[in-house]
């Protein structure tokens, strides 16, 4: 059994991120579809997603039985963060931008199908937070910083709160767990 929090090894360019997601300014960003999951606003903006889909929503729906998965234009336009994609040696799902605005909250809640032993893992890059955004895996705070890479176990209870006074944004991506990854994860683990 894998631990429900690594860090991997990975550290990305945060003011890079921050100008592609100042490059997408004049998109709206999405309601997330569960609103039973959160109190607020929390968005997205879809960079991967159904190949067929065209509407924002279905973008960013992450389908664990979509087997056609490909870029969407909001990526197109993007400098930084589909080098950062290509870091991945792993295959890509659903990758998102996803924003808690300020005052906002994340309800405790579990995504069943989100773990290292179900084949399929979640990934969140902090591209912009604030030490009174607060991220809980088990109860227990996750220390995520800007531009770091953390593998969560979200088939556990997990919830998010932003007391700041500012939008916190993650690139968040939904991949298949292959050797790559698990290698990524245990040398995280093991410190090597």
């Amino acid at each position: 059994m894998w631990p429900d929090r690594v860090k991997l090894q990975l550290n990305f360019d945060v003011e890079k991120m921050k100008c592609d997601v100042r490059l997408l300014d004049s998109i709206e960003w999405v309601s997330h579809f569960v609103k039973q999951n959160y109190l607020g606003d929390w968005s997205i903006i879809p960079l991967r997603g159904p190949a067929h889909a065209t509407h924002p929503i279905l973008m960013s729906h992450s389908n664990p039985g979509c087997n056609e998965i490909t870029d969407t234009p909001y990526l197109q336009n993007l400098n930084y963060i589909p080098k950062v994609l290509n870091t991945f040696m792993c295959p890509l799902l659903s990758v998102r931008l996803m924003k808690l605005t300020a005052g906002s909250e994340i309800k405790r809640h579990i995504d069943y199908d989100l773990s290292v032993e179900m084949g399929t893992v979640r990934l969140h890059i902090p591209i912009i937070t604030h030490n009174k955004v607060t991220f809980w895996v088990n109860d227990k705070v996750v220390p995520c910083n800007a531009g770091e890479c953390w593998y969560l176990r979200l088939s556990d209870p997990h919830y998010v709160t932003n007391e700041s006074d500012i939008d916190r944004v993650h690139l968040v991506l939904d991949v298949t767990v292959n050797a790559w990854l698990e290698r990524m994860l245990y040398s995280a683990q093991h410190g090597h």
